[in-house]
């Protein structure tokens, strides 16, 4: 079995900031890591390929710089990697995003399944994995909790919001996992010393056949008019003493207020 997992390098989220003139994120001198679903995905690739064998193949879209998020997969036991990067993808959206990636996919070929966390931490938007199967015009499951293959078959398990369901599609396909179908392993000792030595292959526009017109900034459907912090609403006021002096003080204040 071939997989394909698509992962993002993120900001910390401890050290995010916002540039007020672009409303874009600044990650110039930012700590990078690996979007946390994304390791969730490449785990749930490995246990599959424990299972059935094949290949594992992970790749990215980005700066030079996410080739390290790269080399971590390689270290946790990915088989290749590539990193889809040039300035024309530059300010891409979800759609312009999703179609990038499918063309690398289309370009990379032979695959049986591809991967995606439900979601990236600093979009929050869980669009790009969906929008890779549109693309690509293959069937998805999104919030997998647990994902069985049998006779190019895929049973999953979806985590939803008051209980799960269970449903089947043919491969291949894409699937987006939540966090709670695996604990990602860390990489071993071996692993890093692969991943020094590891090739991260990078696709540029023109060698994927991305149209221009789709890709970047001009290719994106969808624009940030503003980032703000919302205002404080008022003043706090602070409560000291014990538990149920404080208890006292709140209830009075409430029916001050004539909130009760």
């Amino acid at each position: 079995m071939n997989i394909i997992v698509c992962i993002k390098q993120v900001p910390d989220t401890a050290e995010v900031r916002i540039n007020p003139e672009t409303n874009t994120l600044v990650r110039e001198g930012v700590p990078s890591i690996v979007n946390p679903f994304d390791e969730n995905a490449v785990e749930a690739a490995l246990k599959l390929k424990e299972t059935h064998g094949g290949k594992i193949t992970v790749i990215t879209m980005g700066p030079p710089q996410a080739a390290e998020a790269l080399k971590i997969c390689i270290a946790m036991g990915a088989d290749e990697v590539f990193l889809v990067s040039d300035r024309a993808f530059a300010g891409s959206d979800t759609w312009a995003t999703s179609y990038t990636l499918s063309r690398a996919i289309k370009k990379i070929g032979d695959f049986d399944l591809i991967l995606c966390g439900k979601q990236a931490i600093d979009g929050d938007t869980a669009q790009v994995g969906p929008g890779i199967a549109e693309w690509l015009g293959i069937p998805q499951v999104t919030f997998a909790i647990k994902i069985e293959i049998s006779n190019k078959i895929a049973r999953v398990e979806r985590l939803l919001e008051e209980n799960n369901e269970v449903v089947t599609c043919p491969l291949p396909a894409v699937i987006t996992v939540v966090k709670q179908i695996n604990e990602p392993r860390l990489p071993s000792l071996k692993g890093m010393m692969r991943a020094k030595k590891a090739e991260v292959k990078t696709l540029s526009a023109q060698a994927i056949g991305a149209k221009e017109k789709n890709t970047g900034l001009k290719g994106s459907p969808t624009q940030v008019v503003k980032i703000f912090t919302p205002p404080p609403k008022g003043n706090g006021e602070r409560f000291e003493g014990e538990p149920a002096e404080i208890i006292d003080k709140l209830i009075n204040k409430i029916k001050e207020r004539k909130i009760l």
